[in-house]
């Protein structure tokens, strides 16, 4: 028998909207909470900084850089049944468009869908907890207390739920690493959460810690400004062949070892004992999951920076199915994965899909625990990561809620397009080629449009394309 649940999401950016629109969809009276103006999460960009704390995460809660584009093709990046299609008079119909674009997206999704009289913005959850049954204890009746304080007000509001599906927390708190002589460093240091543009930086010499996609992003924008940009990373071995060649054709771009210490002086001292006097360190080190409203009497942990224990990456077995998390699986097909889980969770508590038992849960997370961290010797905090799995994404989806799985040439637009970025971190965006399949994909589907190659002697050659033109809608 399918039944009706009063669901409260967090969070209002894509994951969070996905998870409204599947629990609507299976009958669950929904409320969004949004501590924003607007939806979006993180893509809703905001210019300023936290120059209170430009380690920490006070004041500002986007993650987003003034200069952002999507690192996934478009073609890829949009809900299922809403394609990320160029908008007529739209701003950029690149294949990689800046996060403004996507800003867009996410706000047409939550008008098509009806979604946006389901959010209760500039809401801030300040607590999550369990109200327990009559008698005490944990049961398949356990519901959710949660309060919310509108912006700038210090009363909060209490409400019970059914279930609550946990959508942020991912970007928001900046993780950063230990290093000697870190207090002590007097001049700019910032994490990249911090950071919007490269002006203030003009003929400085700079330290980017970490050579991930934001480290890359930063320290190639640095260079074009800053005197010299110096970037250190824990294992040299591990730097992309595009990004070493990068720095062997810029002249003020350099590669480190991991920092050894920081000196009061300005002194910025490496591993293999070279050293740099740096105007501003900028720590490009990723985020801790961070939950601070969450109360689940210590069922739910964060250690070594991974969510503990998820079936699945989705529910905690003890709690399950009336918490769930949506959106802690790090390096999947966004926002795909997050509309499994969504439909998935919705299904869940409707009673179309069973879970398996607390037990068989337990054993299957231990298991891949095991396997990661034995087999493969991957840190648990790295046990979230599907690592762009896509025959683990389609079964996912295809085995939790039926899903369908992704179309050959998707598969291969997304490999072709990482190994772009592997190979080309600076130009992979604005200087591609599709194979045969990608291209009769994007044709078939109305993402390409070909136009005929004009020879000098004026006569039509056969239709080409460089690059995909999209269909505006």
């Amino acid at each position: 028998m399918v039944s009706s649940k009063k669901v409260c999401v967090v969070g209002a950016g894509i994951s969070g909207l996905a998870c409204a629109r599947e629990l609507r969809r299976e009958g669950h009276d929904v409320t969004v909470m949004e501590q924003s103006s607007s939806v979006g999460g993180q893509w809703l960009y905001d210019p300023r900084t936290d120059s209170g704390d430009p380690l920490g995460v006070a004041g500002v809660h986007s993650s987003i850089y003034s200069s952002v584009r999507l690192l996934s093709p478009r073609e890829v990046t949009g809900i299922s049944d809403f394609p990320f299609y160029p908008k007529n008079g739209g701003d950029d119909a690149r294949r990689y468009p800046w996060h403004g674009e996507f800003f867009r997206y996410i706000r047409d999704f939550s008008d098509a869908f009806r979604l946006t009289n389901a959010v209760r913005l500039n809401t801030r959850v300040v607590h999550v907890g369990m109200a327990l049954p009559a008698g005490g204890g944990v049961s398949n009746s356990l519901r959710w207390v949660v309060r919310c304080a509108r912006a700038g007000e210090v009363v909060t509001e209490e409400e019970v739920f059914d279930a609550v599906v946990v959508a942020a927390g991912q970007y928001t708190k900046p993780r950063l690493p230990t290093i000697n002589g870190m207090g002590n460093w007097r001049r700019r240091q910032l994490h990249s959460h911090s950071y919007r543009v490269p002006d203030s930086f003009h003929q400085e010499v700079v330290v980017v810690v970490g050579c991930h996609e934001s480290g890359k992003d930063i320290a190639l924008e640095l260079r074009e400004v800053a005197r010299e940009v110096h970037i250190s990373v824990k294992s040299i071995e591990d730097v992309s062949p595009g990004m070493s060649k990068e720095v062997s054709r810029h002249n003020n771009l350099h590669l480190h070892p991991e920092i050894d210490c920081l000196c009061e002086d300005g002194r910025v001292v490496f591993a293999d004992g070279s050293c740099v006097i740096a105007d501003a360190i900028i720590y490009c080190t990723g985020y801790s999951y961070w939950f601070p409203f969450l109360d689940t009497a210590g069922v739910v942990t964060i250690d070594d920076n991974s969510v503990c224990p998820l079936f699945e990456h989705t529910f905690p077995p003890a709690l399950a199915p009336t918490l769930s998390f949506v959106g802690v699986a790090k390096r999947v097909i966004v926002p795909r994965f997050y509309e499994m889980q969504a439909r998935w969770v919705a299904q869940v508590l409707s009673g179309r899909r069973v879970l398996p038992s607390k037990e068989e849960m337990m054993r299957s997370i231990e298991e891949h625990n095991r396997r990661a961290t034995e087999t493969a010797g991957v840190p648990n905090r790295l046990t979230k990561n599907v690592t762009f799995d896509l025959d683990y994404c389609d079964e996912f989806g295809e085995k939790h809620c039926g899903f369908p799985r992704l179309e050959e040439w998707k598969k291969e637009l997304i490999w072709s397009s990482f190994a772009r970025l592997r190979d080309c971190p600076e130009s992979f965006r604005d200087d591609y080629v599709d194979s045969d399949v990608v291209r009769e994909g994007l044709r078939s589907e109305g993402w390409l449009v070909e136009t005929p190659r004009v020879e000098a002697d004026g006569q039509e050659d056969e239709p080409h394309s460089h690059r995909a033109h999209q269909m505006p809608i």
